[in-house]
């Protein structure tokens, strides 16, 4: 088995993969939190608190939110 690689022994171009992945992640994140918040309880299916947690979630929780979480 291959042994993991750690950051720094990532190539420029990982390196560069890795950071933009993790900037969408907060950003999906972020805009999620964001619209959760402004959002009235009867716009959202299921309790705020619920999706709040689900957010955290790598990103399946935002793209959850966004497609099944909010009312039209």
């Amino acid at each position: 088995m291959a042994a993991k690689k750690r950051f720094k022994d990532l190539g420029t171009g990982g390196k560069i993969i890795v950071m933009i992945l993790g900037a969408a992640q907060v950003a999906l994140q972020g805009a999620a939190l964001k619209d959760l918040k402004q959002r009235p309880a009867a716009q959202v299916k299921g309790p705020k608190p619920f999706w709040f947690a689900v957010s955290f979630l790598n990103y399946g929780g935002p793209i959850a939110y966004f497609l099944i979480g909010r009312r039209k």
